[in-house]
């Protein structure tokens, strides 16, 4: 049930008068605690079974918000809403005190915040009722709830007061539980696979382990600038080194890049690391992983995603990222000159001042980008890439220039990147002093230069599969948004009023 419609500053008054009314009555409208021994759903799953017309004389006690309210001269129904769900309340005059009763009908409102108990039974209409015999005031809501959410034109307002979205939207609230359900999905599939969860740095004096820009900040009392984290695997793999053979975390990581559908500068990602592992044993794992997700929050292995059907039904297609490119411009982009490269992409439309100082390397990759991913709509494992786009890959020991890396492409996004990791700490200087000659040219998002890694490389790092999943990506795909914002509590927007 809406509220009446009415200017939202009038509503706000009259709440503030009837707050003013409690406290002059010596009524706390804010007390300090109320202990319940019930849920919504519990209640009503109790009541349920009673024939109709029955009665419980259990006396429960529980709370949650008013959502609607249904006034009849000595009686009202009530909505009570709780983190499990809805139950109704029935309220009669001279079935609890006279107090009590005068709280329910003169001053409570929608939304406002209650904690009651009572006894249940079944109405005529075969609905699980609580009669209630007390109710107190736990908060009391002073500015109305919107009339139609759902039909607000500014979108950007249900993101930037997430917290009424919650209170009125149930999809919002589901895929909050959803995304809750995912990782402990995946807690449980890694622990079973005996996986140490780990916590590392997330802010770190040298930033590494992915191509992103860093967010930076500074220690004071260190003196120096440091940079939260655009990815753990530098210091994941140190824990390799030093004997922990599987590990994984569950975090946040920041790159300082755009806002989109698709993109939040904070994000959560799922990396793990496990000795004696390589790429295809990660591509292995990502499919059960993900398998184990899908089927535990969409019900199965189809996808709704936009206006389609996704097939995740395993095994998932593995194809190299070269063939990939062959199969859709029957050609093969290894053969192409940086200027053909450049041409073609000319072609569909990027800018030529984009694509003048890319290596060829990124030239291809920008092929695979533009051209193949928005086509890879089932999951597929896109495999062996050029050495130079990877610093941190081993090298296939047929093609020292491709390594053994690949990303997991769902619904056209990159859900998934893997490596069979870097362990000569020789050749991992040679790659970073190479990232180096780059970021020095001007590419903030080469890597740095970090000894210490080299450090511990050179103590030893066994054959290591390394591999990274975006959780809020996969959560948009297990619950079919098609917006980043939707599976995200609190997504990060523009400062109210700025412009766009």
């Amino acid at each position: 049930m809406t509220e009446p419609t009415q200017a939202a500053p009038d509503l706000t008054a009259v709440r503030q008068a009837k707050l003013d009314a409690l406290r002059a009555q010596g009524i706390n409208p804010y007390p300090n605690r109320f202990v319940t021994d019930t849920t919504a759903a519990a209640a009503r799953a109790a009541i349920a079974v009673l024939p109709e017309g029955g009665t419980d004389p259990t006396v429960r006690t529980l709370a949650g918000r008013l959502m609607s309210v249904r006034r009849m001269g000595k009686a009202l129904f009530a909505h009570l809403r709780d983190r499990s769900g809805n139950l109704q309340l029935y309220v009669k005059k001279g079935t609890l005190p006279d107090a009590d009763f005068a709280l329910m009908a003169e001053t409570l409102d929608i939304g406002d915040l209650v904690g009651v108990q009572g006894t249940g039974f079944v109405t005529r209409t075969g609905e699980p009722t609580v009669q209630v015999q007390h109710i107190a005031l736990l908060a009391k809501k002073l500015r109305p709830l919107p009339e139609k959410w759902h039909g607000l034109t500014d979108v950007e307002t249900r993101f930037r007061q997430r917290y009424v979205d919650f209170i009125v939207n149930d999809d919002a609230r589901a895929a909050l539980r959803a995304r809750a359900q995912a990782i402990a999905v995946l807690r449980s599939e890694l622990a079973q696979r005996e996986f140490l969860e780990v916590e590392t740095p997330m802010m770190q004096a040298i930033v590494g382990g992915a191509t992103a820009r860093p967010f930076i900040t500074h220690h004071n009392t260190l003196g120096i600038d440091l940079y939260l984290r655009i990815a753990p695997e530098l210091y994941l793999k140190r824990l390799i080194v030093g004997g922990f053979e599987r590990v994984f975390e569950l975090g946040r990581n920041f790159r300082n890049e755009g806002i989109s559908l698709m993109h939040n500068p904070e994000f959560t990602m799922l990396e793990l690391y496990q000795a004696g592992a390589d790429y295809r044993d990660m591509m292995d794992l990502t499919e059960a992983l993900l398998t184990a997700v899908f089927t535990a929050v969409a019900g199965g292995t189809t996808l709704r995603w936009h206006d389609r059907e996704l097939n995740a039904t395993a095994p998932w297609r593995r194809v190299t990222m070269l063939d990939a490119i062959a199969e859709l411009t029957g050609w093969r982009a290894e053969q192409k000159s940086p200027a053909e490269l450049q041409a073609f992409l000319a072609g569909k439309g990027l800018p030529a001042e984009k694509l003048a100082d890319l290596s060829r390397e990124k030239l291809i990759a920008e092929v695979f980008d533009n051209v193949v991913q928005p086509t890879l709509q089932d999951p597929t494992f896109v495999h062996d890439y050029p050495r130079a786009l990877s610093p941190l890959a081993k090298s296939r020991p047929d093609d020292p220039d491709t390594v053994e890396r690949f990303e997991l492409f769902i619904g056209g996004m990159e859900i998934a990147n893997a490596y069979s990791e870097l362990n000569d700490p020789a050749e991992q200087r040679r790659r970073f002093e190479a990232q180096q000659a780059q970021r020095a040219a001007g590419d903030v998002e080469a890597q740095m230069l970090d000894d210490d890694y080299i450090r511990a490389l050179e103590y030893g790092l066994p054959p290591t599969g390394g591999l990274g999943i975006g959780i809020d990506r996969v959560v948009m795909l297990a619950t079919g948004h098609v917006s980043l914002r939707e599976v995200v509590a609190f997504p990060q927007l523009r400062p109210e009023g700025a412009g766009q």
